[in-house]
């Protein structure tokens, strides 16, 4: 498992587009959902989703099972 170094900014842009997608659905993010889609946000943001708007329409995009 390779691990990411995030600064501010990073968080900044993770945060702001987790917490969007979390309200819009009404999900905890420290429910089973929540962490799963902080999980794929992240994964998202190393891919090179590295905006808010680009990292929730791709969090939009993205099947949750």
């Amino acid at each position: 498992m390779m691990r990411t170094l995030f600064f501010s900014d990073d968080i900044d842009v993770l945060a702001s587009a987790l917490f969007a997608w979390c309200a819009e659905r009404s999900i905890r993010l420290q429910s089973q959902e929540g962490l799963s889609a902080a999980n794929v946000a992240i994964n998202l943001y190393d891919a090179g989703y590295q905006t808010q708007d680009r990292l929730l329409g791709a969090l939009h995009d993205h099947e949750f099972r």
